[in-house]
């Protein structure tokens, strides 16, 4: 257990230490915020689908904790190039433990940036409809970045090169962005696409985010609930696998 707390301290202590990486991952956010909020905000009122804004603000939420979750397994091949990993990997703790605790630091750092971008969406008119489920919002917002923090590190636990790493995760990023439905509503896709949105477990962050947040849920807050837990079990327990083979 110290060991999972001494790597999700020193997680959360770096990206505190870097102030330009706070306000760096707040501009996508924020460009979204703007450029498809007040751009398409009447168009999307005038097909009677209310305020854009208040659709919107949970998918750019998911938006900044994916990025930042999943680009965090980057730390894993940085620490090995410069022999960080090689002294944590030689302490007498299981290997699980030091792949969690980096995950858990990881996910509190997403989660932290998705509380902030939170915060901003007020200045644009986003209004939370019960704050009696912010609660829930919260735990959603945790297992979005755990899913995704414990993805990054575990592609980043069989690569040796940064760069393709880089390009791996950005394959993978936009299309589990743009097809989890932040963008546009899931109701009248062609089958074909709702079959890939049913696949992308983004889609049920988002859901649940604007179930909680917005009072809107295509799946229901139980499903989306379930299955995000169900693939956080999947990924710590593959992510846990491929770490403790990992060769420094």
């Amino acid at each position: 257990m110290i060991a999972i707390y001494t790597l999700w301290l020193r997680e959360v202590k770096k990206y505190f230490r870097s102030k330009s990486r706070i306000i760096g991952s707040l501009g996508q956010p924020l460009l979204f915020l703007v450029a498809l909020g007040f751009g398409l905000g009447p168009i999307f009122k005038a097909a009677g689908q209310g305020d854009y804004i208040q659709f919107l603000v949970p998918g750019i939420i998911s938006m900044s904790i994916l990025f930042l979750a999943i680009f965090s397994g980057i730390s894993v091949i940085w620490d090995r190039q410069f022999g960080y990993l090689k002294e944590t990997l030689v302490a007498p703790v299981p290997r699980w433990q030091i792949m969690f605790g980096r995950t858990l630091g990881g996910a509190t750092v997403a989660v932290l940036q998705g509380i902030i971008v939170f915060a901003i969406s007020f200045a644009f008119g986003f209004r939370i409809h019960s704050f009696g489920l912010f609660l829930e919002a919260f735990v959603f917002m945790s297992l979005v970045a755990l899913i995704f923090t414990a993805l990054g590190t575990a592609i980043a636990s069989v690569l040796e090169d940064m760069h393709g790493f880089q390009l791996i995760m950005n394959f993978l990023v936009m299309p589990i962005f743009f097809l989890s439905g932040a963008l546009f509503p899931l109701a009248g896709l062609p089958k074909v696409l709702k079959t890939i949105v049913m696949f992308d477990p983004m889609s049920y962050g988002v859901d649940g985010l604007r179930g909680t947040l917005g009072g809107i849920s295509q799946f229901g807050l139980f499903t989306d609930f379930w299955i995000l837990s169900v693939i956080v079990v999947v990924l710590i327990s593959v992510g846990s696998y491929v770490f403790s083979k990992i060769q420094v």
